[in-house]
């Protein structure tokens, strides 16, 4: 389980007022990290049920903007949201089940791989850009579904 979280401390610390249903998302991301919207909005819901979808996916996002938490959205899944933030790591995603893991960066800090910026070849959007951070998504197999797809001995 992650390490523990202070919601209201959290809260405070981003200028939000800090009210049930802002708890409520940031302990269920908390709880379930990599989880997308919906398993946030049955956990909300299962503490606090009269709070909209709406509500919940605001919070999402201004969570987000304020860098409370971290939004992922590897290829053709929806998006994901985790509270750890900052420290440069990146994920592991099973193509068959759809899992996600974090994985710290074996490289150095953020933003850990540099492009290959040419504004002569990019045009003048990539001139003076500034490069912050780097999102790596590792694809493969869990190690369930490794085992699940490797041919049974004969």
């Amino acid at each position: 389980m992650p390490h523990e979280l202070d919601e209201t401390a959290a809260l405070r610390g981003a200028g939000l007022r800090v009210t049930r249903p802002r708890v409520a998302v940031l302990r269920a991301v908390h709880d379930a990290p990599h989880a997308d919207a919906r398993a946030i909005v049955d956990q909300v819901r299962r503490e606090l049920p009269a709070v909209s979808r709406q509500a919940i996916f605001d919070c999402l996002n201004t969570f987000a903007e304020l860098g409370l938490l971290r939004r992922i959205q590897p290829a053709g899944s929806a998006a994901r949201y985790e509270l750890r933030v900052g420290d440069n790591h990146h994920h592991l995603v099973c193509r068959e089940c759809g899992a996600v893991s974090d994985v710290d960066c074996s490289v150095g800090a953020a933003p850990c791989l540099e492009p290959a910026l040419d504004p002569a070849a990019l045009g003048p959007q990539a001139g003076g850009f500034v490069v912050d951070e780097a999102e790596v998504i590792y694809w493969g197999r869990c190690a369930r579904c490794a085992a699940a797809a490797a041919p049974s001995p004969a």
